[in-house]
């Protein structure tokens, strides 16, 4: 800290960091970055929807020990902008709508406990709890959703494969427990088989959220599966070519540009 970063005497100081480490493990770590990365990508086209995680909420002015820091959350009806921590008082005392917590051994308690009571007093709609592990919460995916100023807990709906799905009205979006595969978020072999990787699922479409790096393999995926296409649409426009055919006809009959069958005779 620099001395221009000190507060003036009477001016009440919020701290942005307790110097702590982000998280106590990687699947905790990654799973955070990966909701916050989702999610943003999602809400991308509203403008006043803001996603973090991980910062500093305060949400008593004057006071520094009313915060808390969730993992991932989601206010509505705030700009979205890059923010050192979030003070309410001067966020026209909007909090988040949607909180999830990645349940650790350090986290159980405040998670399961501590921090439902604080969130349903700051009127947080919708608390999710996920456990990468599968060691600390059952089941491993818990939902809550704020109902007279209590906490109801959110049905599970068992689907195809026993993926397990909780919806979340609040985002308007789907939070399934599936089988970790090749696209699964960093889930080390060495878990236990129980253990289920968190996705975000469009209900209206069917499909899961990708973040930016499983967008461009999806890209590349889609760029040599046409790429494929593409070459063999050439080979057979090859072969009807050496068959006698006319360009105009193997365009035709293949639907290529008649260039692109003139550049195969001109190569020939």
């Amino acid at each position: 800290m620099t001395a221009d970063t000190y507060p003036s005497p009477g001016v009440i100081f919020y701290p942005e960091t307790d110097d702590q480490p982000m998280t106590e493990s990687d699947p905790t770590r990654d799973y955070l970055i990966y909701a916050v990365a989702v999610l943003r990508q999602y809400f991308e086209s509203r403008h006043q929807v803001y996603v973090s995680g991980n910062l500093f909420i305060y949400y008593r002015e004057g006071d520094p020990q009313g915060v808390v820091s969730p993992d991932v959350f989601v206010v509505f009806g705030v700009s979205k902008r890059q923010r050192r921590s979030y003070k309410t008082w001067q966020e026209d005392g909007k909090l988040p709508s949607f909180i999830l917590e990645i349940t650790s051994r350090s986290t159980r308690r405040q998670d399961d406990v501590e921090k439902p009571a604080l969130y349903a007093q700051l009127g947080v709609q919708e608390y999710f709890q996920y456990d990468p592990t599968a060691d600390y919460l059952r089941p491993q995916l818990k939902g809550r959703r704020l109902h007279k100023g209590e906490y109801e807990p959110i049905p599970a709906q068992v689907l195809a494969g026993d993926e397990v799905s909780l919806r979340s009205e609040v985002l308007g979006l789907d939070l399934r427990l599936v089988t970790p595969g090749e696209e699964a978020v960093s889930t080390p072999p060495n878990l236990a088989p129980v253990a289920k990787a968190l996705r975000f699922f469009d209900p209206q479409t069917g499909e899961k959220l990708l973040n930016y790096a499983e967008s461009e393999a999806a890209r590349r995926q889609v760029e040599q599966a046409l790429g494929d296409v593409e070459q063999a649409q050439l080979n057979a426009a090859a072969r009807l070519l050496q068959r006698g055919l006319t360009p105009e006809e193997v365009a035709e009959i293949l639907e290529l540009p008649l260039a692109t069958v003139l550049g195969l005779v001109g190569g020939g």
